[in-house]
């Protein structure tokens, strides 16, 4: 799919894009000229006011990008995952599913995370074991997360997003 004429947008649109990471996602998102402004919105505050620890938000994040298989989304949050101090071995089990090797809060995430994709909910007692482990704030946050990089993957994986002509820099 091609990308829309950045020239041709509104200037609050090119503004936003200025402000932002030179990444293609960014600039296919604005295909939807009257939503992107909100998606923008969404997208900062995954990272300047998710309540989850960086490592963990990037853990789920990755297991959504690897269970919709959105190459684009891998890529991008497994160099985010490195500075947010995600190990080689979580990287891994995100990618698997397979989470023998991983600390509890880690594991506990990654199931946390199917669960939501896979039944689009936590049952009670998946619930309270979440809040044995996270806040109430940080499981309602991913919930969110796990939520937001559906619609994400959705997006990617429709109009064949890929790094191709973009810098090697965070989305």
């Amino acid at each position: 799919m091609e990308y829309p004429d950045i020239d041709a947008l509104p200037q609050a649109l090119k503004d936003m894009l200025a402000t932002h990471a030179p990444v293609n996602i960014y600039r296919m998102v604005m295909h939807s000229p009257g939503l992107a402004p909100g998606f923008f919105v969404m997208a900062d505050a995954m990272f300047q006011a998710n309540s989850l620890p960086p490592h963990l938000r990037e853990l789920a994040i990755l297991r959504v990008g690897y269970r919709y298989q959105a190459p684009y989304e891998t890529h991008q949050h497994e160099i985010i995952a490195g500075y947010a101090g995600l190990s080689a071995d979580a990287i891994t089990a995100a990618a698997t599913g397979n989470t023998d090797e991983l600390p509890a809060d880690e594991a506990a995430i990654i199931t946390w995370s199917d669960r939501l994709l896979d039944n689009h909910t936590l049952s009670g007692s998946e619930r309270d074991d979440a809040l044995q482990i996270l806040t109430v704030t940080q499981l309602a946050d991913l919930v969110i997360t796990v939520g937001f990089y559906q619609l994400v993957c959705n997006f990617l994986n429709t109009f064949e997003v890929t790094t191709e002509g973009e810098a090697s820099h965070q989305s």
